[in-house]
């Protein structure tokens, strides 16, 4: 049994399983218009009210929910834009995967597919055809920020759900758990990201969790060193060692993002870089780099500087390579297709 003062992160430690979702496709054709907040005024003005009770609902039994979804719409901005195409399923037989079925999209939880799922089947209750699978992931997003106590921002819709979903291209434009600043800035800026965006986006890291292959380097052979990262708190790297041994162990257990808050949206994870309690090596290079540690060290001391900025952030990233016109994509009758 591991003692005392190391049980302050085992207690966060959880054993996870992931399931599948798979579902038709029906298209549905729209005139052309560019993204804004009321995109379905007239067309379905309830929109945000149907999507928040599904949120709210799957908040309350699963609150994993939120940092899955959020997840969820980053994996799919980053590779074809914010287009949906990471719910789209595989066709059973086909030589060619689709983006959910990449290895660096296999510890996406199901839980941010189901959000999507069961809000798409309550919109398309109320407003058939008219609301893209794209638009209900952007809005479920914010309200999980939101709930888990965030800041609640607009959204601008009329997102075009995507037809191309392709394994092949998401390795080269997901970041890695061991990536280094250089490497996150050239990523990002391939999306017309800043480095301030590089910075703030990386705070949806104030919760959730992460499985130990993301991290298990930093604890034995820190960049083939056969130390650990010296960036590390000593009390976290023994914490984390007792549940991730170098080889072998349980390829389901986590640790979250942030020891401190790991269930709250807020600005404690700036605070834990300070403190060397970041938990991959992507996020503690934050604060190494002279280049994001003084922002990092800002938005450590203001948790509503942090909030405007994240908003702002996730805006602009939802905005990521949009299909907004007709023959510009589609709108799902359903949240996932097959390729």
């Amino acid at each position: 049994m591991p003692s005392s003062s190391y049980n302050f992160l085992l207690s966060f430690l959880f054993a996870l399983t992931a399931s599948n979702c798979a579902a038709k496709n029906i298209s549905s054709s729209s005139s052309p218009r560019q993204l804004s907040v009321d995109y379905y005024a007239k067309t379905c003005p309830q929109l945000e009210l149907l999507v928040g009770s599904v949120t709210s609902q799957q908040f309350k039994e699963a609150p994993v929910s939120g940092p899955a979804t959020i997840r969820l719409f980053f994996h799919d901005c980053f590779v074809e834009g914010c287009d949906a195409s990471i719910l789209i399923s595989t066709t059973p037989g086909s030589k060619v995967l689709a983006e959910k079925d990449a290895e660096d999209n296999q510890d996406l939880r199901a839980e941010g597919f189901q959000t999507v799922s069961k809000a798409k089947a309550l919109v398309e209750s109320r407003c058939p055809g008219v609301v893209s699978c794209a638009d209900i992931l952007a809005i479920a997003a914010r309200d999980y920020v939101h709930l888990a106590g965030g800041p609640y921002y607009p959204v601008k819709k009329g997102r075009r759900d995507g037809k191309i979903s392709m394994a092949s291209r998401v390795p080269y434009n997901i970041p890695r758990a061991n990536f280094t600043i250089d490497q996150q800035i050239k990523l990002f800026n391939s999306k017309g990201l800043a480095l301030q965006d590089l910075v703030v986006l990386s705070g949806a890291h104030t919760f959730g969790f992460a499985h130990c292959k993301q991290f298990v380097s930093r604890l034995y052979t820190f960049r083939g060193t056969n130390q650990p990262d010296p960036d590390m708190d000593p009390r976290l790297l023994k914490s984390l060692r007792m549940s991730c041994p170098q080889l072998g162990g349980n390829s389901d257990i986590v640790a979250p993002f942030d020891v401190t808050t790991p269930f709250l949206f807020d600005h404690a994870y700036y605070g834990n870089l300070e403190a060397k309690l970041g938990l991959l090596a992507s996020d503690q290079a934050l604060f190494s780099d002279p280049r994001t540690k003084p922002l990092v060290l800002q938005l450590g001391k203001d948790k509503q500087k942090f909030f405007q900025a994240f908003s702002a952030a996730m805006e602009k990233m939802g905005s990521i390579g949009v299909e907004t016109g007709t023959g510009q994509g589609e709108k799902r009758r359903e949240s996932n297709m097959q390729t």
